[in-house]
């Protein structure tokens, strides 16, 4: 079965524009780079775009433009994840992810958050936060709401939220509106990378206490 929850395609077109935060371009690249449907539609939009540009009319640019459009890229200004790189037979993470790290899961730094869960966050910029969550099969995670966008992708495993079914390659997009406890399906621990803009609202005393903790 291949990948049933896609990227939308607004956040497709934000990406392709460079209007996300870096964590999460970090989950959009590693879809695109597990869906062939989400690549191709990435394709389309960025064809799009560069049409509209092509058609816009020319701005004259100020004196000295070129010199210091150069020494930007001189400067060593982070790269966008990669996305068109081959997959690697075998592993769990993505291209993406694995520039990261420096590996597959095995060079994961990963902290124990209690009751098997473990998480290792990334080094992105400060707008948001990603981090890989390792859950084990049938454990269910702290029932929780938003404060702002949610993205979690599953790469190994898949969880249950409701009645709606997440493997690898899916990602769930959770906003303000929508308060949830996903469970881990059984059979195969669960491997995720979600990125945050903003705080979960927690339900539950204990999970509230160690959040500031675990920066979740």
């Amino acid at each position: 079965m291949g990948v049933q929850h896609r990227i939308t395609d607004d956040i497709l077109a934000d990406y392709a524009a460079g209007n996300l935060a870096e964590a999460f371009n970090l989950v959009v690249a590693s879809h695109v780079s597990l869906c062939e449907e989400s690549r191709e539609r990435l394709d389309e939009l960025e064809c799009v775009g560069g049409a509209i540009l092509e058609s816009c009319d020319v701005a004259p640019m100020s004196e000295g433009s070129l010199e210091a459009t150069l020494a930007l890229i001189a400067s060593g200004a982070p790269a966008e994840p990669i996305v068109t790189q081959t997959p690697v037979r075998g592993s769990v993470l993505p291209a993406p992810i694995r520039d990261y790290i420096g590996g597959d899961v095995d060079k994961v730094r990963w902290r124990s958050v209690g009751m098997g869960v473990k998480q290792a966050i990334l080094q992105t910029s400060p707008e948001a936060t990603a981090r890989l969550l390792y859950i084990p099969a049938g454990c269910e995670m702290p029932d929780h709401g938003h404060r702002g966008m949610e993205m979690t992708l599953v790469l190994q495993g898949a969880f249950l939220d409701g009645e709606e079914r997440f493997a690898r390659g899916d990602v769930e997009i959770a906003g303000e509106e929508l308060e949830h406890m996903p469970v881990a399906d059984v059979g195969e621990d669960c491997i995720c990378l979600a990125a945050t803009d903003a705080p979960l609202k927690f339900t539950g005393v204990l999970p509230r206490l160690f959040q500031p903790f675990l920066k979740i």
